[in-house]
């Protein structure tokens, strides 16, 4: 994929059962940045989303869902709930943001 030289991307995705989920987000030198998850899911404990956020950023545009929900699964602290999102919908949201 070409870098877009800090190209402000935005997705969306209505999880199956699940919520909204909302990315907004830029590409610089082929990574995510400011990476911005939103939506009206709900997570426990709540700050949790600025881990999942942490995560992402950094991350190459050619990276696959898979890489995508293993770097959200392992920002994710033990005990962590997730209430109308999954680490697999945060995946796909990603991928219609850089489509």
């Amino acid at each position: 994929m070409a870098d877009d030289r800090g190209a402000l991307r935005h997705g969306e995705y209505k999880i199956p059962g699940g919520k909204l989920v909302v990315v907004d987000l830029q590409v610089r030198g082929g990574c995510l940045q400011q990476v911005s998850l939103s939506g009206d899911f709900f997570l426990e404990p709540p700050e949790v989303l600025d881990d999942i956020n942490q995560a992402l950023n950094g991350l190459s545009v050619d990276a696959g869902p898979d890489h995508i929900v293993e770097c959200v699964l392992g920002a994710l602290p033990a005990g962590t709930e997730m209430f109308g999102l999954s680490a697999e919908g945060i995946a796909e949201v990603v991928r219609r943001a850089l489509s």
